[in-house]
Parts: structure tokens; sequence; C-alpha cells
């Protein structure tokens, strides 16, 4: 240890009365003396810590001032001329912070000529010992350029837990330290462990693995009835859009050329009145309410006349009709309800008195609507007859009789309308009112 702090001076006033330096001023000067030892000069005139003063030659000694008597009064004995400069005392640094210690791996003896000699490596972590607190009274009697000396430099926290320090200077050692223990965000713990080397697998891991890879045969066979499933889905989906779209067109286009051809002969006078073959065209039926203009044609057959969208007359075997030119009768036809053209598809919508109008090659036969039956079996041929059963006629006349099926888009049962000539009027008069309006 140096010398003590320095005693109290006696003085006129008390011993406290100008402090430890003795004279009014001295203790002044010697703060600004000590401003700053990092950047002012030290004692002797010189700015390094490292100055040695052998090599310097002696100067001639200044005057004394009050700061130097009030300070060397309080010293030890004076260093001889040219004597090297006892001030920087590594040993006595160690000594005085740590007390007497043996050399170890982690420590590296102190070397006056170097700039970093007061700074030693980290001893590692089970060779540090607590340091005893230094005496406070040292700092007042050292100068502060000793004591900055033998202070140590602060550990990196992170660098004494490591065992092995980063390569480089002391800025690449603390990134190196920092980065430590650090992971991305959102990257799990495990994800951040280096990937094992793969191990081979054996020739029965393989072929195991392998058929693990395979598709079983329940799965196969999922995908296969899917499959089908998927195709008989996209089939029905294409037969009702053919039903209900398609074959309402294709019905159309072919009643409508046949009705045209029908007009055509009539107006060349081709055909002349008698018996017509099956699926020929005959007559015209107007239904005005309805929007309806349809070719008749002879039979009820569902692909040479249902189907393409005409009216068929009921004029074979024992379903055989009277034609709208006889005198008594029942002028009895049926036409789809749903899809292929759909000619009496609001038939059920007909009220008592609505005009029905039969054009024929010589004669417009006109009809109003006068008895319903929502609903009849299939095999009721009574509602066809020369006078039909449920219509409300009691005695024979010229009746008509339109029949189709029900519900839509069934042919579950029959629908029935009925009708009774009320207007026959040669075309050679023009129309009757009914087509005018």
């Amino acid at each position: 240890m140096t010398a003590g702090r320095p005693g109290p001076a006696a003085g006129p006033e008390g011993p406290d009365a100008h402090g430890a330096y003795g004279t009014d001023g001295a203790f002044v000067a010697a703060v600004d003396g000590l401003a700053d030892p990092l950047n002012d000069p030290l004692p002797g005139g010189h700015t390094s810590p490292w100055f040695r003063s052998d090599t310097v030659p002696a100067a001639e000694p200044a005057a004394p001032s009050s700061y130097a008597d009030g300070y060397a009064a309080h010293q030890g004995p004076q260093q001889p001329q040219g004597a090297p400069n006892e001030w920087y005392d590594p040993a006595g640094y160690q000594r005085d912070w740590y007390g007497p210690q043996e050399p170890s791996a982690g420590m590296v003896a102190a070397d006056p000529v170097s700039p970093m000699a007061h700074v030693s490596p980290v001893a590692p972590a089970e060779e540090r010992a607590p340091a005893p607190a230094p005496d406070i009274q040292d700092f007042h009697a050292e100068p502060r350029t000793e004591v900055l000396a033998r202070i140590p430099a602060e550990p990196e926290p992170e660098a004494a837990l490591d065992p092995a320090p980063a390569p480089g200077g002391r800025a690449e050692r603390r990134r190196a330290a920092k980065g430590r223990g650090r992971r991305r965000p959102g990257t799990a713990p495990e994800q951040q462990a280096a990937p094992a080397a793969a191990v081979p697998m054996s020739r029965v891991e393989a072929r195991r693995a392998a058929r693990a890879a395979k598709d079983s045969p329940a799965v196969i066979a999922s995908r296969a009835v899917g499959e089908v499933f998927i195709s008989l889905g996209v089939l029905m989906l294409l037969f009702v859009t053919y039903q209900l779209w398609w074959t309402n067109i294709r019905a159309d286009q072919i009643a409508g050329k046949e009705t045209n051809r029908i007009q055509d002969e009539w107006a060349n006078g081709d055909r002349k009145p008698g018996v017509f073959a099956p699926g020929e065209g005959f007559a015209i039926m107007h239904i005005p309410k309805l929007d309806v203009v349809a070719p008749i044609a002879e039979g009820i057959d569902k692909e040479k006349v249902l189907d393409r969208g005409m009216i068929g007359h009921y004029g074979e075997g024992k379903l055989k009709t009277a034609m709208p030119s006889d005198k008594q009768g029942n002028f009895s036809v049926a036409g789809h309800r749903n899809t292929h053209g759909e000619p009496f598809r609001y038939i059920n919508k007909l009220k008592p008195g609505d005009p029905i109008v039969v054009e024929t090659r010589d004669a417009y036969y006109t009809y109003e609507m006068a008895q319903i039956l929502p609903q009849t079996s299939p095999s009721n041929i009574s509602v066809i007859e020369p006078i039909p059963v449920g219509s409300g006629f009691t005695k024979p006349g010229r009746y008509l009789t339109l029949t189709t099926c029900t519900p839509e888009f069934t042919s579950t049962y029959r629908l029935i309308v009925w009708g009774k000539m009320v207007d026959e009027r040669p075309r050679s008069e023009g129309k009757p009112d009914a087509l005018v309006g």
C-alpha cells in the first residue's frame, strides 16, 4: 500500500480550517490539476501513463508553489533524480486489489512496457474469487492516474460463460457474444438444431418404406367409387339439360317446319280432305290464352308425333275419335306437358269460355273450354268417348278433348280438358274473332 491520506494541517482557526493541503487555495489548485487524467497532462508534464523518467534529461527545478509545498509536506521521501517512476506499480495493483495470487492459466503477467498491461484476460469462473473492497483512503493518497491504471477492464458477461472466445478483437468478440442464444422470430428451438446426418436405410427398411408409400386397396377402391359417382353425376346433369332444354328447342324447330309445310300445301291446293297417314300433319291448333300454335298429326305415337312437338289425334283402333268436320263426335287429342315442345304445359290454367281454335284446309272450328278433370288414370278411355264421361255433357254433340300427363315431369296420371264447338267458319270468310283480336 502507498502512503496514507495526508493528515490535517494546523492553523490559526483549527486543524480543519483549510483542509488537507494546509494553505488557502491549495485544494482548488489540486482539483484543477487533476481535472481529467485521461486528457490532461499527468504529474511531471507528460501525457502518457507509460512515461519513464529515466529516459528524459533532468530539468531545472521550478519555483515551488503553494500547491507543491502543501502536497510535498505530506508525501514520503522523494525519489532520487533519474530513478524509475514508481507511481506505476502493476504488481502493487494486483497485490492491493486481489492480494497475493499464484499465476494461473487465465492470468497474464503485467508488462510495464505494454499499453494494455493493466488489462488482464478474464479468468475462468471457477478460478475467480471475490476481490476485497479497497480502502477509500488509497484513492486520496495516490494520484488518480495510478488509481485508474489499477482498475481492471470490465469483463464481458457473455464471454465469461463461453470457454472458447471468438477470434478477433474486442468488438468482434462482443458481437459474437451478443449473437449467441438468439433465434429468429417464428423459429422453433427444434428447428435451430443442426440436422442430423441421414442414416442410410437397409434393404428391408427401404422395402417397408416403399410399401408404406403405396396406396392401400381401400384407398384405391374409394377413389374408383368416387370417380364413378362423379361421372354419373355429370351424365345425369347432361341428361337433365338435354331433356329440359334441348328437346324443347329441337321439337319447336320440327313443329315449326311442319306448320309451314301444312300451310304451304293449303295455299297450293295440293291436298284434298281424306284419310291421313300416321304421323302426317293435317291441322293447326291455336290456344290464344296460352300463345300456343302447334300442328296436329294423325296418331299418338311418341316418337313420330309427340316427341316431335306435335299434337296427336286419337284416330286408330279402339281409340279412334271423330274429326272436327264430323257433325257429331268427340275430337280427342294428346300432347306433352313437359319437354319436347310441351304444347299442353299450361292447359290447367284454362277457364270456362276460353277459346280453342282448330284450323283445317277448309275451315276454322272454334271451341269454348267447358270442364276440367285434374287427375285420372291413364287407362280411363271413357274421357274420349263420343259423350265423354265426367265432362257434364249429356247428349251427343261436337266436342273437343285435350289429354296430357300430370303431375308435371311425370306420367303417373292424366289431366283432361273438355270443350264444346261454338263456331265453324269457312276459310273464305277469314279468321274467327278469337284469332283476330
